[in-house]
């Protein structure tokens, strides 16, 4: 079944940090197999391309292209050119994000502002570009990948991350009430505890070793084990396809049950 047979989707952050499935590159993936045109784009053309070589392996369709979200210029640069190739952008999938460690007294003013332009600018910059051609032809998919660090204390001390996060959300929701009777559709995806390249880079340094992570990890999660990112990508197919058509501003937990539980 090609439930997105034809559509054009922009994933942004469609790399992974390392060997594995981050929730970006599962995502685009998952799009193209779903009959859908792959533009993945990474800050590392490499690993754009790592997921293009993929869903080409697998008879998809897919480019890659390099952009710095945090970059209005580029941002506009990018958008310019897919509309020139391909006439529109059906789906739009932000799922460029960071993580710093520190609360206040420990972050400088810059580290505090990277971490606002990477995980909520970049969102508004692409959705400042893509947005109008979605007005124009009365349809369109906004998905924004966010994390339960949005809505819940997750353990970790990433001050930074939770006013993101939660700028996302709310972000995601004046969206979907603005253009809804523009044909546009917005929702947010909130992963839990997530088994994901980015945590071995990001979160790992929080513990003694590694495998200590993944425990207390998969042990915090109701479930008994952490997410992968194709239950991401899971998720971002069913809010993009038709079957979620009247899905709109929604931020959606997908966690195995801790957000339930911590309630």
């Amino acid at each position: 079944m090609e439930r997105l047979k034809e559509r054009v989707a922009l994933v942004l952050g469609a790399g992974s940090v390392g060997p594995g499935w981050g929730n970006g590159k599962a995502s685009a993936v998952a799009y193209a197999r779903e009959g859908a045109v792959a533009i993945c784009v990474d800050v590392k053309l490499a690993a754009a391309e790592e997921t293009v070589g993929i869903i080409a392996g697998e008879g998809g369709r897919a480019e890659a292209h390099a952009c710095d979200v945090t970059s209005g210029a580029e941002v506009e640069a990018l958008i310019a050119g897919i509309l020139s190739r391909h006439g529109r952008i059906d789906i739009l999938h932000n799922n460029v994000g960071t993580t710093t460690m520190g609360g206040p007294p420990d972050l400088t003013e810059e580290q505090w502002q990277r971490a606002l332009d990477t995980n909520v600018t970049g969102a508004f910059l692409t959705c400042k570009y893509v947005i109008p051609g979605m007005v124009a032809r009365k349809r369109g998919v906004i998905t924004n990948i966010s994390s339960v660090a949005s809505i819940r204390y997750t353990g970790y001390p990433y001050a930074s991350y939770y006013a993101a996060k939660g700028a996302v959300n709310q972000f995601t929701v004046g969206l979907a009430i603005q253009y809804a009777r523009d044909g546009i559709r917005a929702n947010a995806i909130l992963p839990g505890m997530m088994d994901t390249p980015l945590i071995y880079q990001q979160i790992s340094g929080q513990y003694a070793t590694p495998d200590d992570m993944v425990k207390a990890r998969h042990e915090a999660t109701p479930m008994g084990r952490m997410g992968t990112g194709w239950d991401i990508a899971n998720a971002a197919v069913f809010l993009a396809s038709d079957e979620a058509q009247y899905i709109t501003g929604v931020c959606l937990p997908v966690d195995g049950g801790l957000t339930a539980r911590c309630a």
